[in-house]
């Protein structure tokens, strides 16, 4: 029996933190890439008009030629946090750069992608690029 009252004390705390551990699953789990080919990779030569290095995702805004119209895409990327791991930095891309990027395209067909690679305005590439 004094083993059971001195357990008691711990297991208010042991039963909180079990009861909140499933609500921690749906933070961890993000949404998918589903709306991406992921079996399709565009690549596509582009002038950047916005580089937006923020959480959770990273993303490039650019203009591509398209029958001679420029065109608007939207490109994810991930976390900040993940692309510098990758080489990247906050300053990797400016506006008014030419640069060529691999994507995986949306489903839909929109102007949108998931990045993969990119070949900078000075020749090195980041991510994979093939």
């Amino acid at each position: 029996m004094k083993k059971f009252a001195m357990l008691l004390p711990l297991a208010a705390p042991l039963l909180t933190l079990g009861a909140l551990s499933p609500a921690a699953i749906p933070a961890s789990a993000h949404h998918s890439y589903s709306m991406f080919d992921m079996q399709k990779t565009l690549v596509l030569d582009a002038t950047v008009t916005q580089f937006r290095w923020q959480n959770p995702h990273a993303f490039i805004a650019i203009e591509v030629e398209e029958n001679g119209t420029p065109q608007r895409w939207s490109i994810e990327m991930t976390s900040p946090n993940n692309l510098v791991q990758s080489g990247w930095r906050r300053t990797s891309l400016r506006t008014g750069d030419k640069i060529r990027l691999w994507v995986h395209p949306l489903r839909s067909g929109a102007r949108g992608a998931s990045y993969v690679g990119v070949r900078l305005p000075d020749g090195s590439t980041l991510g994979e690029v093939g």
